[in-house]
């Protein structure tokens, strides 16, 4: 898929968050890249054949306080060639990158990997 169309999923996914959300995002920036890069497998301790399809970097929200500021802004990185490698189908990428953003978004709000999972098994299953 053209690096083009798997952005315009990624804009597609923020777009459907609910508007709740949408408001509370400040200072972040949602950008697409091909693979993790090493350094991101050695920080992560994660195997460099795992599958890494997203990523957050910054200050999450609930941890800002009154200093908060002048700060460049937090990052979350989607990576395209892990999602587009663990789907067969344009539909399942599509389904991949809103779970991966809404994945992301919560470690923007603060949410641990434990909390997000539960969210996500309860979404799937909602969806059956």
């Amino acid at each position: 898929m053209d690096k083009k169309k798997f952005e315009k999923f990624v804009e597609d996914a923020l777009d459907k968050l609910p508007e709740a959300f949408k408001e509370k995002l400040e200072n972040v920036t949602v950008i697409v890249e091909d693979r993790p890069s090493r350094e991101v497998y050695e920080r992560t301790g994660s195997s460099p054949y795992s599958y890494i399809f997203g990523l957050y970097h910054g200050v999450p929200y609930k941890h800002r306080g009154p200093f908060y500021g002048n700060l460049p802004p937090d990052v979350i990185v989607i990576y395209q060639e892990p999602i587009e490698r663990f789907s067969s189908s344009e539909e399942e990428i599509r389904k991949k990158v809103e779970e991966v953003v809404i994945h992301e978004i919560g470690h923007y709000f603060g949410m641990k990997d434990p909390e997000l999972k539960e969210i996500e098994e309860s979404r799937r299953t909602s969806k059956k």
